[in-house]
């Protein structure tokens, strides 16, 4: 480990292998897994649990306190997991008492200048490009990916897998599977190239594609796209997953492309 010049707390958790460049600060209730890269000029304070593996760049500020008023100074905590990439001058703030914690999974990316604000749940695999910026309370599913410069409203949730456009304004659930573009956000087909990247058979995309087609082209209304989507796909987990999602959803789906 290398700690020439970087302000190191001698109550932090350090793993092996760990580097720490100059100018860097690690406060006291910390810890950091082994392997992990910590660039110059990073700060890392109490309260963040970082992975194994990790590389984090330049200026990103890790577990600051939260951007909400109602904070009153608890002890909550920000988790990052395994193999995740942070580039230069993200922020990534602790929870809230509301989730006492702000988390991003294993194996993602987030790019230059993304926020991820209190109490969200970023999952494994996503991709947060340049800008991204995450209001509170924040779900996003594994393997999502947002473009540069997409703003999320609090309290929503993106489902896995979806691919949102760059510089759009989220303010409705985003439903897995997807792509979703245009002002104001709306569906535009399901990610059929992720999802063949990722594994997912002919047979799954197809049903996809139909359960969407149901709800969102052939019908006008959600209830009844998904009355006619239960009775006219066959079968499928992943038919029966975004319908769940949807009605699940208190907050309301993006809307269809004819809406």
């Amino acid at each position: 480990m290398s700690e020439l010049r970087a302000n190191i707390h001698p109550d932090a958790k350090i793993g092996d292998n760990v580097t720490i460049e100059p100018f860097s600060t690690v406060y006291g209730d910390v810890e950091i897994g082994e392997g992990t890269w910590i660039g110059p000029n990073v700060t890392i304070m109490d309260g963040a649990r970082i992975g194994k593996h990790c590389r984090i760049f330049p200026g990103a500020v890790i577990s600051a306190i939260p951007q909400d008023l109602k904070y009153a100074g608890e002890e909550t905590h920000t988790f990052i997991g395994d193999n995740t990439t942070i580039r230069e001058c993200v922020t990534i703030n602790k929870g809230t008492t509301d989730a006492w914690k702000t988390e991003v999974g294993s194996n993602c990316l987030l790019m230059a200048y993304v926020h991820v604000a209190h109490d969200c749940s970023v999952g494994n695999n996503v991709i947060l490009a340049n800008c991204v910026n995450l209001a509170g309370h924040i779900t996003i599913e594994d393997h999502a990916i947002l473009e540069g410069m997409v703003a999320v409203q609090q309290f929503l949730r993106i489902g896995a897998h979806s691919f949102i456009a760059g510089g759009s304004l989220v303010r409705k659930n985003v439903p897995p599977f997807v792509r979703a573009a245009r002002e104001p956000l709306s569906y535009v087909g399901i990610n059929a190239i992720g999802l063949k990247r990722r594994g997912f058979s002919e047979a799954d995309i197809r049903a996809i594609e139909d359960t969407y087609r149901h709800i969102y082209v052939l019908n006008t209304v959600t209830s009844k796209g998904i009355e006619s989507a239960r009775k006219s796909v066959a079968n499928n987990a992943y038919r029966d997953e975004v319908i769940a999602f949807i009605e699940a959803s208190e907050n309301g789906v993006m809307r269809g492309p004819n809406s």
